[in-house]
C-alpha cells in the first residue's frame, strides 16, 4: 500500500521522500518498478520524482534520528518534497521500544513542521490480535499520528471462513479497517484488500532488475 501511494503521487507530479528502513535500496526499486507496472505506469516517466533516503544501508541514518530528520530535511528543501514514506518506522527504534512513542512524536512533530503528507508503515507485533489499534504500531503510538490504518491476513482455515469470505479453504485473504483518523469521518467496517497483481511478462522483464537499476537515491555519505 505504501509503495502504491508513493507510485501514484510521484506520477501524478509530486515529488515523494521514501525512506526505506530494512530493504536496501536497489531492492526498493525493484518493487516499485513492478509496482507501477501493476498499476499500469511506466516506471521510467516519474522515476525522478521519487527520492529514497537509504537508511536500509546506512546504519548511521537508521539508529540516529537526528541524522535522519536532518537528511530528510536537505531532501524537503532541495526536491520541493511534499509526501514521505517511511517503511518501517519499526525499525528506527529496533531494540529500544519502550522509546516508541518519543521517537514517532518527534517524527511527527517533524513531518508537521515541513508541512508533509506521511505514510509511517508500523509492523505488528506477534503478541498482539489482528487489526487491533495495538496491532499498528503498539505502545500506544497510534494516539499520536493522525490517523491509522489497520491490515492483516486471515488464513481460510474452515467451511465457515469460506463461506463468510466467498473464498476457497486454503487461501488467505487481506483485510483492511481504518482504526481512528483526527481529520474526517470515515468507514469503522472491516473490508477485504483488492490485490493488483503484474502479468507474468512483467515479472519477467524485471526478474534482476535489483542488481542492475539506476535509480536517484539521496547518497547519504556525499559521495
Amino acid at each position: 500500500m505504501a509503495e502504491q501511494f508513493a507510485v501514484e503521487q510521484a506520477r501524478r507530479g509530486e515529488r515523494v521522500a521514501f525512506i526505506p528502513v530494512e530493504t536496501p535500496a536497489n531492492f526498493l526499486v525493484a518493487g516499485l518498478k513492478l509496482r507501477a507496472q501493476a498499476m499500469g505506469y511506466s516506471f521510467e516517466e516519474f522515476e525522478d520524482n521519487l527520492i529514497l533516503i537509504d537508511a536500509a544501508s546506512y546504519g548511521h541514518i537508521r539508529d540516529d534520528v537526528l541524522e535522519l530528520l536532518s537528511t530528510l530535511a536537505y531532501a524537503i528543501q532541495t526536491y520541493k518534497v511534499r509526501f514521505t514514506v517511511i517503511d518501517s518506522v519499526t525499525g528506527i527504534f529496533e531494540n529500544k521500544e519502550m522509546m516508541a512513542r518519543a521517537v514517532v512524536r518527534r517524527l511527527y512533530n517533524f513531518l508537521k513542521k515541513w508541512h508533509q503528507t506521511a505514510l509511517l508503515v508500523s509492523q505488528k507485533r506477534s503478541g498482539h490480535e489482528e487489526l487491533t489499534a495495538e496491532a499498528a504500531g503498539g505502545y500506544a503510538v497510534g494516539h499520536i499520528v493522525d490517523g491509522t490504518m489497520v491490515l492483516a491476513k486471515e488464513l481460510i482455515d474452515s467451511p465457515y471462513k469460506a463461506r463468510l469470505y466467498g473464498r476457497e479453504v486454503g487461501d488467505i485473504v487481506r483485510l483492511f479497517r481504518i482504526d481512528g483518523c483526527r481529520l474526517c469521518g470515515h468507514d469503522t467496517r472491516t473490508g477485504m484488500v483488492i490485490e493488483i497483481r503484474p502479468r507474468q511478462e512483467d515479472r519477467s522483464e524485471i526478474k534482476n532488475l535489483a542488481g542492475r537499476v539506476f535509480f536517484k537515491t539521496l547518497d547519504l555519505l556525499g559521495g
